[in-house]
């Protein structure tokens, strides 16, 4: 495999490298899910790195890139097997795109992947409280003021999606759950569009991943997100993949939850951040063991 570094156990392997390139030595039709969180086309630079999907120029350029990595997911995923992803409207600009407005971003995503026979599954919207947007990022249709000065440019906030594709073709092995696990009042709150009890900072610990000349952005998918993707769309022993690793979240989620992990991460320093979240699950799941109650005679007998 192609691979700057990588770690490789019984439960996880963690990779070092270019998704593409590391996607290509993975075996057809190996994984039964897939979840992560792409870049946002050219919205946001992760590193100077040419193989870096958001070192781009423009939107064009990034879905130029995009399109390899949608067709090894086409490979690798395992037929009728889903495919999530999390991203959102992106907002776009006088200087970079002629016009204040909105891109619709998870559209042209969902679009991609059709063009490879993807079929498109579902879309929950996440919602996001506006104040906190209006404060971080001074947006000008999120400013109070506008209302007074040009209420035209006012608009809501813009959630975050979590879209989900299926890969074509019908599942040889169906995901299954029993009344216990999966009881009626999940399922309708999981089946509900709009999920809004997702907390912001339910995030695994990231400063440590930060480098000197990172922007001001990093941005783990919410780890509840995760879980309600992988309990709904896998099974418990099944590969889930991130080709877009971060720091490890859907990774840790989903060995906590039964699965085994494949990720791949470009950045050195969010590899090595992930390849210790990932190590702490096991040595979480190790201690645990050693640390259950001693059963009482009676119980033993």
């Amino acid at each position: 495999m192609n691979c700057i570094d990588q770690v490789v156990t019984d439960s996880y392997t963690a990779i070092n490298g270019d998704c593409v390139e590391a996607l290509k030595g993975l075996p057809d039709h190996c994984i039964g899910y897939s979840i992560f969180s792409p870049p946002f086309a050219s919205l946001y630079t992760y590193s100077n790195s040419p193989r870096d999907m958001g070192n781009v120029r423009n939107d064009a350029e990034f879905f130029e890139h995009f399109d390899f990595l949608i067709a090894e997911l086409r490979r690798v995923m395992a037929p009728g097997r889903n495919v999530s992803f999390h991203c959102m409207d992106l907002p776009s600009s006088k200087e970079r795109d002629g016009v204040i407005g909105l891109k619709d971003f998870p559209g042209d995503l969902i679009r991609a992947f059709q063009k490879h026979g993807f079929v498109f599954h579902s879309k929950v919207t996440i919602w996001k409280d506006p104040v906190t947007a209006m404060t971080r990022t001074k947006a000008l249709g999120l400013l109070h003021k506008s209302i007074r000065e040009r209420s035209e440019m006012c608009r809501q906030g813009i959630p975050d999606y979590l879209i989900t594709m299926r890969a074509p073709g019908e599942a040889a092995e169906h995901v299954t759950h029993t009344v216990d696990e999966f009881p009626v009042s999940l399922w309708q709150q999981i089946a509900s569009p709009v999920w809004m009890d997702i907390n912001p900072s339910d995030t695994l610990q990231y400063m440590s991943a930060r480098e000197h000349d990172d922007e001001k952005h990093i941005c783990p998918l919410q780890l509840e997100v995760i879980r309600r993707g992988v309990l709904l769309w896998s099974n418990p022993n099944d590969i889930v993949l991130s080709p877009f690793m971060g720091i490890g979240s859907e990774g840790y989620v989903s060995l906590e939850m039964g699965r085994r992990f494949v990720g791949v991460e470009l950045k050195k320093s969010y590899y090595q951040q992930a390849a210790r979240n990932l190590a702490g699950v096991l040595s979480n799941r190790a201690q645990d063991l050693f640390s259950a109650p001693t059963p009482t005679h009676h119980e033993a007998a």
